[in-house]
Parts: structure tokens; sequence; C-alpha cells
């Protein structure tokens, strides 16, 4: 059966993985409001009609989570008019440059020997885990701009997938999402139309064999297990969320609530 994408998600042509993610469900039985929170991949290759789109959502300010490289790779994002565009540089988990340049010039063998044999979930897992613990900073100056001005927003990196992933993870932990809504959102990054476009332009196809996509696959699939992961690290470091909050990224009992009032029905 085909998936059918909800009317106010359409499939954008040149943007991945864009969703609102309205209505998940706090512990204590509210809901995220509708039209203040979205995600997706990157914007440099939108198109005049999905900018047209984005524009219409009266955005406020667009997290680009994206690095020099990937900026250089992909190109800067689509100018919106009136939207403030922020730049928190967050480290790649699937550090796409490298291994594409490995595809590219065929060499199956490293590809092998770094991502086989559990490796590639093993370094996606690692990768989550230090962002969490590492990148407070980035983290914090996002829930701080989500509380005093900052909505409507959109977040996102390159492929929508691992660090908007984590932010709006974060996020929706700051609102008392339930943890299972979290990862289920996550996963749905792992949709047709939503999964990020690995053969580049340019690519020569036949570098893309049944092996190589194989050992790349858990660089670009939405596992739970990689979340699971950074709600491990924050349980075992800070010993648990309202502790992160507070102590790891700053985040006052009064901005919390103020974040919640801004982002909550």
């Amino acid at each position: 059966m085909t998936q059918q994408v909800p009317s106010t998600e359409p499939e954008l042509a040149g943007v991945r993985n864009f969703r609102d993610v309205g209505g998940l469900p706090t512990v204590d039985g509210r809901r995220v409001r509708h039209g203040v929170l979205f995600r997706s991949g990157h914007l440099a290759h939108a198109t005049d009609e999905d900018a047209a789109f984005l524009a219409s959502l009266g955005l406020h300010t667009i997290f680009d989570f994206r690095n020099a490289a990937d900026q250089k790779l992909e190109g800067p994002d689509v100018e919106l008019p009136g939207v403030r565009n922020v730049n928190l540089p967050l480290t790649d988990p699937a550090d796409g440059g490298e291994f594409w340049k490995m595809v590219r010039d065929g060499e199956t063998d490293q590809l092998r020997e770094i991502l086989g044999d559990g490796k590639a979930a093993a370094r996606m897992i690692g990768s989550y885990r230090t962002i969490m613990k590492e990148r407070t900073a980035e983290h914090s100056k996002v829930l701080h701009s989500l509380a005093e001005d900052s909505v409507p927003a959109l977040m996102h990196c390159a492929a929508g997938k691992d660090r908007a992933g984590l932010s709006i993870a974060v996020t929706l932990l700051a609102l008392g999402v339930e943890r299972e809504a979290i990862i289920a959102d996550y996963l749905e990054s792992n949709a047709k139309h939503r999964r990020y476009k690995v053969h580049r332009n340019g690519d020569t196809a036949s570098a893309y064999s049944p092996e190589v996509m194989e050992l790349l696959a858990p660089l670009f699939d939405a596992r739970a297990e990689y979340l699971q992961a950074a709600f491990d690290t924050i349980d075992e470091t800070w010993g648990g969320v309202d502790t992160y909050l507070e102590k790891g990224l700053g985040i006052t009992p009064e901005t919390r609530e103020r974040l919640r009032e801004r982002l909550l029905d």
C-alpha cells in the first residue's frame, strides 16, 4: 500500500524529509502545536515552488546544523524573505564527505574495513553519544532562542535525520514529549519519500554496488538504537532529562515554561 503524504506535508521537489512535528503527545496530556516546529533536510536545492511553500509557513527562524563541508557540497539555503537564518554547525555522524570520496574512488576494501561487521552502526551510536555530551552549547542556544522569539522554526541539517533529529529530540524532551513518540517521529525519516538521496549528481552509478550500499546503509538509516543511545547518554551523564536541561543546557524552569507556552497546545 502506497504511503500517502499528508496535504500539510507536501513531497517537496528539492527538499527531503520535511515535516511538521505538531501533534506529538506530552507525558502530561498536552500536544505539540501544529505549525510551530518543522524539520527537514537542507534547503539548498529548493525549487521556486518549494520556497513559496516554505515562505507560507510564516517561519521566524531556520536553524541550519550543517558544517562548512556540507555547505560547500550542497550550497547555501534558499533565501526566504523575513526569515532569520542561524547556522549552528554540528559534526555529521555519518561523516558523509569522507565516505563519498571512498565510494567515488572505488575504495571498497577501505569501506569494508571501516564500516563492516557492525562498525558503521557503532560509529553512529558513538557519534550520537558524543553530540549529546559535547554540543550542549548549541542545544542550549536552540532552546533559549525558541523560548524567546524564534517560533515558528525549522530545523535542518543535510539529510534532516541525525543532527536535526537530535536537536528536535532535545526540544521535544524539554517540552515533556513522551520518549516513544520522539523515537516514532525520528523513525519517520526512513519513509521512502523522505530518505536522503544517496546517489549524487555526477557520481558513477557503478560505484554503488550492492555491497557498497549495504556498507553505507547504517549511515543513512534512522535506527531506534541511535536515538536511544542519546537518551541513555542523558540518563548516564546527568541522571535524567530535568538535570540535563538545567545543569547541562542552563535551561531554568522559567525558560522551560516559556518554551512550553510557545510550542504546546
